[in-house]
């Protein structure tokens, strides 16, 4: 058989399940794509643990119909000026996201541009893109994912049940929420709001400790020790949690690089080892921890997911 070159189509459903393999991996990129559109607030609602509908809407910025036309382009992207990949400011940047969700599932965007007047909205079809037309939409951005893999059926084969799924979709949620304290969350699942946090205020380490007691319980701090340390550049913030508020995963540890959500081997090596002699084997330490430090330390492009 000859070498030939795949179709488009082809193309982007195979780089789809790079980047979203799940649900819950289709709404952290659209909820990080909304905190990059400086929203204040997100409401999220997904039905079936995501799989027949997610809706991300946020008051952020808005998308001009250019804009618009262009954002489910792949490597299309407004967060990327230029070709320092260890500098970046932003959640996202290979403008990746929405076009690898429209490659897979029904897609619909609507949005409205700060200070513009009229709404616009786009349909993507497993890939195929559809004429922009108005619509009715305050300032912001309403993202609607129907029927997520329906265009890859065997993807659709190694998703989890419902409940599985949805958990993971909440999971994603509550890391995001921690991590941006400043913004108001919102997650409903069939109909049924599971999460509502209001915006955070006061100081930095204020916002968060406000926002853990809405997420995690308000009795968390008060069961742990605060971190504030600093080396070489590095600095350690947050909380862990006494040896007697140890939990059977590692589930509840909530670990960010530079505002980042991040599951990582290394760090989570660490703080287990930190708790070694006073939990037994099967014991993981919960804890909230922040590390910041120079970007140009963190390579964020090296996992697709960009965990």
């Amino acid at each position: 058989m000859r070498i030939r070159h795949l179709p488009d189509n082809l193309v982007n459903q195979i780089a789809a399940g790079e980047v979203i393999e799940r649900p819950a991996a289709a709404v952290k990129e659209l909820v990080e794509n909304a905190i990059d559109a400086d929203a204040r607030r997100i409401d999220i609602d997904i039905r079936e643990g995501g799989k027949s509908l997610i809706s991300i809407r946020d008051d952020g910025m808005g998308m001009s119909p250019e804009d618009l036309e262009a954002c489910v382009e792949r490597h299309a992207t407004s967060k990327l000026p230029n070709e320092d990949l260890l500098n970046l400011d932003h959640l996202g940047f290979r403008g990746e996201a929405l076009p690898s969700v429209g490659a897979v599932s029904r897609l619909t965007i609507t949005s409205r541009a700060r200070d513009e007047e009229d709404a616009w909205e786009l349909k993507v079809d497993g890939g195929n893109k559809y004429a922009l037309k108005p619509a009715a939409h305050a300032e912001g951005t309403t993202v609607t994912v129907r029927d997520l893999f329906y265009a890859t059926p065997a993807r659709l084969k190694f998703l989890k049940s419902d409940q599985a799924e949805y958990s993971a979709v909440k999971d994603v949620v509550i890391r995001l929420a921690l991590a941006y304290p400043d913004i108001s969350f919102r997650l409903a699942n069939n109909g049924n709001t599971v999460l509502s946090v209001t915006a955070a205020h006061g100081q930095l380490f204020e916002r968060r400790l406000e926002r853990i007691g809405q997420l995690i319980g308000s009795d968390f701090p008060e069961n742990a020790l605060e971190i504030n340390a600093e080396r070489e550049g590095v600095r350690l913030t947050g909380f862990a949690g006494l040896p007697t508020l140890h939990r059977g995963t590692a589930k509840h540890q909530y670990l960010f690089v530079n505002g980042r959500p991040v599951k990582d081997k290394l760090l989570g090596g660490a703080l287990r080892a930190a708790y070694m002699d006073v939990l037994a084997r099967d014991r993981y330490p919960t804890a909230v921890l922040f590390v910041e430090l120079p970007k140009k330390y963190v390579d964020v492009n090296v996992h697709p997911a960009k965990t």
